[in-house]
C-alpha cells in the first residue's frame, strides 16, 4: 500500500494539535499503520534542535537554519521510512510552517528557505495533502491566553501572527494540495470539514 504524507498546519492556538489523536483513529479504523510526529522534532537530534529553536533568541538566518537541520533528520530517520513501509504519516508542521514563520513572520528571504528545501528534501519531499487550520490571528489569542506558559513564538504580538497568517494563505494559493479548514467553528463542527475533506480526496479508504 502507497504511504500517505499529511501534514497539519495553523497558526499557534488554530486547534490543529487537538485533532491528531482521531485522524490517527480514523485511519487505524481502517487498517492503516500510522506515524505520528511532529516539526521541529520526531528525532532525538530534531528534538534537541526544537528546545533551542523555540527557547533560545536568535536571528532568523540561524533559526531557519536550525530549523531545516532537525528536518532533514527527521525526514532521514523517521518520513521517508515510513512512507516507504506503506504507512500514513501525520505531521504537525512541516515545510509550510517555516515559509509562514521564518518567512511571513520574520521577513526572512524566501528564497534561502527555498534553496534550503531544494537541498533539505530532495525532490523535493512534499505532503500529499496539508489540513490548513485558519483561524484570525484576534481569536488564537484569546485561546491561547492562560493556556500553558507560551514559547517564543506563542509569546510574539497579534501583528507577528497576521504576518504568519498572510503566509499560510500564500502557500496555499500556490498548492492544490492545501484544504483549508474553518477552524473558527466548533470542535465537532472543525472534525466534520476534516472528514469531508479526506472524502473528497479518496483518502478515507473503506473499514
Amino acid at each position: 500500500m502507497k504511504g500517505l504524507f499529511l501534514t497539519l498546519e495553523g497558526i499557534d492556538g488554530a486547534g490543529k494539535s487537538s485533532h491528531i489523536d482521531a485522524l490517527e483513529a480514523l485511519f487505524k479504523a481502517r487498517g492503516r499503520q500510522v506515524t505520528r510526529t511532529r516539526e521541529p522534532g520526531g528525532t532525538p537530534i530534531a528534538e534537541t534542535l526544537r528546545t533551542m529553536i523555540l527557547t533560545q533568541p536568535m536571528d532568523p538566518l540561524t533559526e531557519s537554519l536550525l530549523v531545516f537541520a532537525a528536518r532533514r533528520d527527521h525526514i532521514v530517520r523517521v518520513i521517508e521510512p515510513a512512507l516507504a513501509r506503506g504507512e500514513v504519516v501525520l505531521c504537525d508542521r512541516f515545510t509550510d510552517a517555516t515559509f509562514a514563520y521564518q518567512g511571513a513572520g520574520h521577513g526572512f528571504d524566501t528564497a534561502v528557505l527555498s534553496a534550503l528545501e531544494q537541498w533539505v528534501q530532495g525532490r523535493p519531499l512534499q505532503p500529499d495533502i496539508t489540513l490548513w487550520f485558519d483561524l484570525s490571528p484576534e481569536l488564537a489569542a484569546e485561546r491561547l491566553a492562560g493556556a500553558r506558559l507560551p514559547d517564543k513564538f506563542e509569546s510574539q504580538p497579534v501583528e507577528f501572527f497576521r504576518r504568519v497568517a498572510a503566509g499560510y494563505a500564500q502557500r496555499a494559493a500556490a498548492a492544490s494540495r492545501f484544504v483549508r479548514i474553518d477552524a473558527g467553528q466548533s470542535r465537532d463542527q472543525v472534525w466534520q470539514q476534516i472528514e469531508a475533506a479526506l472524502a473528497a480526496r479518496g483518502l478515507m479508504g473503506s473499514r
